[in-house]
């Protein structure tokens, strides 16, 4: 068999591994429409900041390790532009030489992950304003930064998500005056607002300027970006970060007859295949069943990348392997805090009529008597009938993503609160109190 994969980073490169590893005598072809393979793009924001060393230091495993030790024909600046799902060749361009190509395939893996989300704002080309994604965006960032292009002392971020909270820490570590932008009231929207409050709460001890509830229109300058225009007053800046969210790569999937599903990503099953005989997605441009919601979703993290990828080439090479679900966890970290949740959120459960109950109380990380415990605020919520878990919040200095972890694996098994209380956790002083956060806050619940 021919395998060909669209798509050279985590997804497609976990696939392209397992194909290796579980069978013989087969060939496989990688088509990257970048210049990198196999990087960590969640390491990119502390290559800014200087805590990671260098762009090379996020990538696993480059192009000539695939084709020397592994033998996969993996080949750079190979854009797909079209699939032929009935005579089962791909098309495209060779963005190197300037030639297109046509490659047949017996089976296909469509691993294109997700560009970011940049609206159709005035002034939106001129220099200075960026987004954060891939390698290249992160050596234009730091060239920008370091190059005299021009003194860059204001940067303003548009987006309190993930990659505009943690960039606004690098920015600030590296001496920049930051403001966030966000149209919604609250940063972090992937929490409830009062765990929200406290990241604001951090964010002002910083001395970040948040713009919350505030619209961007457009950008204004000469060549350079000199202020962000919003529906409330124009901001002075040097450099503007753009990180609204990012969109499935799949123009191309939609013209092969592929079906899409939530916010545009390639609808799939639970072994990776799409609704074309054949043909595979996986990744960021693939949905993930979420197993609270019971419903597909679209959570583009890494960690469902690499899983996603690995059992679509196992059943590639027909070793049957399911993918069981995400369950929505995710950690960051924000200066002091490190912010942690997984499940639904109580305004999510809300949204999708679930009869909702919700605990929250402080805490300490580890025994109250030890030196230098640390408060943490803990949030559970639950089915207001069943009691059955439905997701957890914790926001808090240390000792967040070991609680995290223990409730998304509690919620993978649809535990209940009062189960949570039984749960058998490790104690001794320095690392935690007899009774843990979680189980504190699970003893709240009558």
């Amino acid at each position: 068999m021919h395998f060909i994969i669209i798509g050279g980073d985590a997804a497609g490169m976990s696939a392209a591994m397992q194909i290796v590893r579980n069978s013989t005598g087969h060939s496989i072809t990688v088509l990257e429409k970048g210049g990198n393979y196999s990087y960590g793009q969640c390491g990119l924001p502390y290559v800014i900041g200087g805590k990671i060393e260098s762009t090379n230091k996020v990538i696993a495993r480059t192009q000539k390790e695939f084709q020397e030790k592994y033998g996969i024909d993996a080949r750079v600046f190979h854009e797909v532009k079209s699939i032929d799902a009935t005579q089962k060749v791909v098309t495209g361009v060779n963005h190197s030489t300037g030639e297109t190509f046509d490659l047949a395939y017996d089976r296909l893996l469509i691993a294109t992950g997700a560009s970011p989300v940049v609206p159709n704002w005035e002034g939106k080309t001129l220099q200075g304003i960026f987004t954060l994604k891939t390698i290249p965006d992160t050596e234009e960032i730091l060239d920008y930064l370091y190059k005299g292009y021009r003194d860059i002392k204001d940067v303003t971020i548009i987006g309190g998500g993930y990659i505009g909270i943690e960039m606004a820490e690098n920015f600030v570590e590296l001496g920049k005056n930051v403001t966030i932008i966000d149209r919604n009231e609250q940063l972090a929207g992937i929490f409830d607002r009062e765990l929200a409050d406290l990241v604001h709460d951090e964010a002002m001890k910083q001395n970040i300027k948040l713009r919350l509830g505030e619209t961007v229109e457009g950008f204004i300058g000469e060549s350079f970006v000199e202020y962000v225009k919003t529906d409330k007053g124009e901001i002075k800046t040097d450099l503007v970060l753009i990180a609204v969210g990012v969109k499935p790569n799949t123009e191309f999937s939609k013209e092969a007859g592929i079906v899409t599903g939530v916010k545009g990503a390639i609808q799939v099953n639970s072994c990776m295949q799409t609704n074309v005989k054949d043909i595979f997605a996986a990744g960021d441009c693939a949905t993930q069943f979420h197993r609270i919601k019971e419903r597909d979703d679209y959570i583009p993290l890494g960690t469902h990348a690499n899983k996603q990828g690995q059992i679509a080439g196992l059943n590639m090479v027909n070793l049957h392997k399911t993918f069981k679900g995400v369950v929505g966890t995710s950690v960051m970290k924000f200066f002091d805090l490190t912010l942690g949740r997984t499940g639904l959120s109580e305004k999510e459960a809300e949204g999708l009529n679930i009869p909702v109950a919700s605990v929250a109380i402080q805490a300490r990380d580890i025994a109250g008597y030890y030196p230098d415990a640390k408060k943490m605020t803990v949030k559970l919520v639950y089915h207001k009938e069943t009691h059955k878990l439905l997701g957890g919040q914790i926001i808090g200095e240390r000792g967040v993503d070991k609680r995290i972890d223990v409730l998304s694996t509690s919620l993978f098994h649809s535990m209940t609160i009062e189960e949570l209380v039984d749960l058998d956790l490790a104690y001794a002083p320095p690392y935690n109190g007899v009774w843990d956060p979680i189980q504190q806050a699970a003893r709240r619940v009558k």
